[in-house]
This record gives C-alpha cells, sequence and structure tokens, in this order.
C-alpha cells in the first residue's frame, strides 16, 4: 500500500476511498500527533474547519469536527470558504491546526482533506506520516469538560479574509470591468466580493454552487465560457478560478487565454519594479514554458526552477526567501501576502497591475511569448529507467542539439502512473511534434516492458 498522504493532502472518490470514518481517525491522529509534539502545551487546542461546496464536503465536515472534538480541540466550523482563506484564517486566529475540506480542480465526485499547521503552513511530510502511523491507535482521549466545544462561524472569517485580500492593492480597481468565472466553487462568493470591495465593475458567471457543479466545464480547467463572457460583456479582461480558489488562470479582452507562465511574469515585473521581488528571482517548475526564462532574462530577472507541483515551489521560496513562484496551472504564491496559492489574490494583484498601467492585460501579458509546447505520454514502460538508458539519453541530447537555444527537452517519468513523459517546447509546432515524436519512438523501444 503507498503513502496516504499524497502532494496536497489525502484525496480520492468520496465516500469510497475517502470515507466519513477515515475523515474521522485522520483528525483524531492529527490532534493526537500535534498534541503529544506539545503543540497544543499550555492552552485549549483551536482549529478551523472549511470546505468547497461539494455535496460530500458536508458529510465529511461533519466527521472532521466531531474527530477534533472528540480530541479535546475546539473547532469553529468556517463553512464554504477558499483553501488560501482556511489557510489565511489559521494564521489570522492563531489557531493550532487548519483543516480544508476540497479536491481543487477535480472532478466533483472526489474530495481530500488537507491540514494546515499554526502560521497557515501545509503540515511537513514527516508530521503526515505520523499521523498516517497513528491512524486508529488506541489512546487516552479527554472526557467531561476536556472534550472540545464546536461553534460556527457566521460570516466574521469571511469578511475578515476578503479585506485581508483587498489590503494587499493600493491602487484602486474603479474603471475596470472584469469577468470572473467562480467554477460554481469555493471563491462564489468571495471573489466577487474582494474584486468589487477593491471598486470594480464585475460580471460574474458559474457562482451557483448546488453541491453537484463544481468545476462543471467551468473554470480555470475549462475558460471557453469565460472567453465568450468577457468579449460578450466588452470586459477588460476576465479570472477564472477552479474549486477551491487556489489557482487562477486570465483571458485578455480579445478571449485570448492568460496563463500561469504569463500571469507570473507580469506580477514578476511589477515587483521588480517596485523593489519587493527578493533577489530578483521567480520560482517555477520545469514544465513552464521556455518562453517565459526568456522573457525574465531580457527583464534582469531570474527563474530558479523545482520539480513538478506546487508543494516543491514552496519549499524553494521559503528555504531561500523567494518572493514569487508558481506553476503554469496558474497556481501562484505571493509570500507576502499568503502561505499557498491564492486564485483571488492573484486576480486582485493583476487588477492592481492594469490599473496601476493603464495598460491592457493582453499587453502586459505580452512579455512572455509562449511557444509551442508538445506533450507526449508513452504508456506501458519502465519509467525507472528513463534516467539510465544510454541510448535514449543519447537521443535526447541529439534532440537538444537540433533545438539549441530555441527550444528545450524534458523526459519525466510519471509520479503515480506506469508512463514517461516527453515534453517538446520548439520555435515551431511542426518541429516540436516531430522531436516528441521521434522521441517517443525511443521511449517505446528502449524502456520497453
Amino acid at each position: 500500500m503507498g503513502r496516504l498522504f499524497g502532494t496536497d493532502g489525502v484525496r480520492g472518490l468520496a465516500n469510497r476511498d475517502l470515507t466519513a470514518e477515515l475523515a474521522l481517525d485522520l483528525s483524531v491522529a492529527a490532534a493526537h500527533v500535534l498534541g503529544t509534539s506539545g503543540a497544543f502545551e499550555g492552552h485549549r487546542p483551536r482549529a478551523v474547519v472549511g470546505r468547497d461546496p461539494r455535496a460530500s464536503g458536508e458529510f465529511l465536515q461533519a466527521a472532521v469536527v466531531a474527530g477534533l472534538a472528540s480530541a479535546g480541540v475546539d473547532v469553529t466550523v468556517l463553512g464554504v470558504l477558499p483553501t488560501p482563506g482556511v489557510a489565511h484564517l489559521t494564521d489570522r486566529l492563531d489557531v493550532d491546526l487548519g483543516v480544508m475540506l476540497s479536491a481543487s480542480h477535480n472532478a466533483m465526485p472526489d474530495n481530500g482533506i488537507k491540514f494546515f499547521a499554526r502560521g497557515g503552513h501545509k503540515l511537513d511530510d514527516a508530521v503526515e506520516d505520523q499521523i498516517e502511523n497513528r491512524l486508529g491507535e488506541p489512546w487516552d482521549r479527554p472526557t467531561g469538560a476536556d472534550v472540545g466545544r464546536v461553534v460556527t462561524d457566521t460570516g466574521q472569517g469571511r469578511d475578515t479574509y476578503v479585506d485581508h485580500l483587498v489590503s494587499t492593492i493600493d491602487v484602486s480597481l474603479e474603471g475596470l470591468r472584469i469577468a470572473v468565472d467562480c467554477a460554481n466553487g469555493a471563491a462564489s462568493e468571495v471573489g466577487p466580493a474582494a474584486l468589487r470591495q477593491a471598486g470594480a465593475d464585475v460580471v460574474v458567471i458559474n457562482a451557483s454552487p448546488d453541491g453537484r457543479n463544481i468545476n462543471e466545464q467551468c473554470g480555470s480547467t475549462h475558460p471557453e465560457q469565460l472567453q465568450a463572457a468577457v468579449v460578450a460583456a466588452g470586459a477588460d479582461f476576465g479570472v477564472a478560478f477552479d474549486g477551491d480558489a487556489d489557482r487562477c488562470l486570465a483571458v485578455d479582452h480579445t478571449g485570448a487565454l492568460v496563463d500561469g507562465d504569463q500571469i507570473m511574469g507580469v506580477l514578476a515585473v511589477a515587483m521588480s519594479e517596485a523593489g519587493t521581488l527578493n533577489a530578483q528571482t521567480l520560482v517555477a517548475t520545469v514544465m513552464s514554458n521556455l518562453g517565459l526564462r526568456i522573457a525574465m532574462a531580457e527583464q534582469g530577472i531570474t527563474l530558479h526552477e523545482t520539480g513538478v507541483g506546487d508543494r516543491y515551489v514552496l519549499e524553494a521560496m521559503r528555504a531561500q526567501g523567494f518572493a514569487l513562484g508558481g506553476e503554469q496551472s496558474g497556481h501562484l504564491i505571493i509570500s507576502e501576502h499568503a502561505t499557498t496559492g491564492d486564485g483571488v489574490l492573484t486576480a486582485l494583484q493583476l487588477a492592481a497591475r492594469v490599473a496601476a498601467t493603464g495598460r491592457s492585460l493582453a499587453e502586459l501579458a505580452g512579455i512572455v511569448t509562449r511557444l509551442p509546447q508538445v506533450l507526449v505520454n508513452v504508456a506501458g514502460v519502465d519509467k525507472s529507467r528513463s534516467a539510465s538508458d544510454p541510448e535514449l539519453l543519447a537521443a535526447v541530447a541529439t534532440a537538444e542539439t537540433t533545438l539549441g537555444t530555441t527550444g528545450r527537452v524534458l523526459l519525466r517519468p510519471s509520479g503515480t502512473e506506469p508512463l514517461v513523459r516527453v515534453m517538446v517546447e520548439a520555435a515551431t509546432a511542426e518541429i516540436a511534434e516531430e522531436i516528441a515524436a521521434d522521441l517517443a519512438a525511443v521511449v517505446r523501444e528502449r524502456l520497453a516492458l
């Protein structure tokens, strides 16, 4: 059996992989681990619990709250709130633990549990392993007055989070019309509210969650509706969140998509000009387009690359004090204002840049010219030999020589499936497709099972 915790908490099909029993046991184990580590010493432990609008979140939230309270933790139930909102309130309210129930951009049947430590940071791998190891472990639970108490937040947490978001910009958004696709998710209230409070004229779509329609052909994974809405409404630009609003993609006034790489480029330049881009460095994963690296070099900004996953971006940022990082998917981390990716924060920062410069998003995003990118997944191969087979490595080296400075090759074994991903970027789509196909053929031949 593999590790229960993935790179972003525990996630799976709700009521089959992720059951009420597992949610309760995880919460009890988390309280037990933190308690024995001394995290609760000298005070009565407190936690906040939030969720996205999935139907399964209702019973999973009840299970998590029951588990924490049974372990002697006082719980404030935040209700529907973005993941970064729960992280922010974990820090702002100075509680010992934050819990978010969401499967982010996944389809509605899935759900997940994510824990935040004091300060709003994700738990370390070692702590997650301790929680997993103590599932179902008997221990001396509190009784009587020592059991946890439960209260329901009536909106103060949401308002505190929105006020925080708006406080991060120092320019009014008055005069900007912004279309917002809320993915029928956790930002359906706070996303439009924050932009309106900042002065924008907001056109909202997909902000009517019913427990079943989260991420359904909408939001950051399906921006087509937003692209049409921006043009139809004559908006200056649009933003799309995912189910738990830790991601944000954008659409310019022509309906063209502005991806996470381009958003990172826009914000990196803005922060560089303001003197807030620590070490003149932007953190991105190896999957970010080569066009971002080229654009940043032209702006005198260093691109620090990490492995794929926001967890690794955040690790590099915290270890070296970098201020901005993210992924092509639109998961951006702005460390001055958040401990995790925050889609609504990203939208506000992007809007503030448009307002402050008086330039269109299309013009601002134009600094990053995305090179054609081709990704081929080669299944049914021995991925463990992808970094050691001499003929495959020679083929990659030949391709890299052919591309020179106008492209690149990335050969990466999947972390969850028996396949190897072949990614090629080149000056033209035709060149990228040809080289990717040739390398994929070598992978099939050399790594055949």
